[in-house]
């Protein structure tokens, strides 16, 4: 002990150093304390989580899809617009609502992609009697527009239950809303034998592989999602599809009371009617020249004048008055979706 006390005596520089390590083991820090000793590593504090930022604002046709009344109206459905290079904008409104690859039946839908067969098989040269069927002015009218065949019956077995194949001259040159028009021409033009089978191919071969028939109507027996129509669409937009040439060509007009050769339209504005579609132009709405051909279930498909674009709504409803319905919403957004402004 005396040595150890000599010794720091002989090293008086060292004393402080060592009095200073004592006091710290003594006072904590040391191994047996109840305290560890500081971490060399920084504590990181919990920060909140930033907000998620806010969603895109909806583009103005959807802001209309889903807040005009008469859209509120009609939904669930689903609506695309796009041009000929693919969907632009698009949305299913409402709870339920179908999506673009739902199928549905068309009905009247089905009417335009006639028209467009006619335009391919002719190569887009329409024949007098082609004109006749297809602007529905050729005097068959007994087969009323929701008139529907026996999935298992034929094109000409359909056509000829009466009064599907009766013809009525004081009706030769008067547009009448119906099948019996396009029907009559698929009996003289090769498809008379033909089932929803054969009619499908058919029409897959021609015009679009999505076509395909569930009742063997060439104006109403269509069951299609909005995707495949729309595809139908694009090509005409793209001009694959010889019935771009004759969009509008040779308009008749349908109202009666407005228009002294029309008997019956299910549209009640003063519309014109060209190759299996309608021209939009009325002038007291006013109509936008658009080109369009919607069906009673509430399948309402368009191009509009300057075939630029294209849109569909897309629903199957029985309730209300589908067809007159779907059109005052399509007008809506497609008009929203050209002005840049919700309607």
């Amino acid at each position: 002990m005396k040595t150890a006390r000599a010794a720091l005596l002989k090293f008086p520089r060292f004393l402080p150093v060592m009095l200073a390590a004592w006091w710290c083991v003594s006072c904590g820090g040391g191994p047996n304390s109840g305290t560890s000793a500081p971490s060399s590593t920084p504590q990181t504090i919990d920060q909140p989580s930033p907000p998620p930022p806010p969603p895109p604002p909806l583009s103005p046709a959807q802001q209309t899809a889903e807040q005009n009344p008469a859209c509120q109206l009609i939904q669930p459905f689903y609506f695309e617009i796009g041009d000929a290079g693919g969907v632009i904008t698009n949305a299913s409104v409402g709870a339920g609502a179908p999506t673009a690859t739902t199928p549905m039946m068309i009905a009247s839908g089905t009417k335009w992609l006639f028209g467009a067969y006619v335009a391919e098989v002719r190569s887009g040269v329409l024949s007098p009697a082609d004109l006749l069927e297809t602007h529905m002015i050729s005097g068959y009218v007994g087969m009323g527009f929701m008139d529907q065949c026996d999935p298992l019956s034929t094109v000409s077995s359909c056509f000829n239950t009466p009064p599907n194949n009766t013809f009525t001259l004081t009706s030769l040159g008067r547009f009448d809303y119906g099948g019996g028009h396009f029907q009559k021409w698929g009996v003289d033009n090769g498809l008379g034998d033909m089932g929803i089978v054969a009619l499908t191919a058919e029409f897959q071969r021609t015009l679009e592989p999505g076509v395909a028939f569930i009742n063997p109507t060439l104006a109403g027996g269509a069951f299609m999602s909005a995707s495949e129509y729309a595809a139908f669409l694009r090509k005409i937009l793209r001009g694959e599809l010889k019935i771009a040439a004759l969009l509008g060509t040779n308009p008749v007009c349908t109202l009666p009371g407005v228009c002294p050769t029309a008997d019956f339209s299910p549209i009640q504005l003063a519309w014109h009617y060209s190759v299996g579609h309608w021209v939009e132009d009325d002038p007291a709405t006013p109509g936008d020249g658009s080109f369009s051909s919607p069906g009673a279930l509430g399948f309402y498909p368009w191009i509009d004048s300057t075939k630029t674009y294209y849109g569909i709504v897309a629903r199957q409803s029985a309730s209300g008055n589908p067809v007159a319905d779907s059109i005052e919403c399509g007008r809506l957004i497609r008009k929203a979706f050209i002005t840049g402004v919700p309607q």
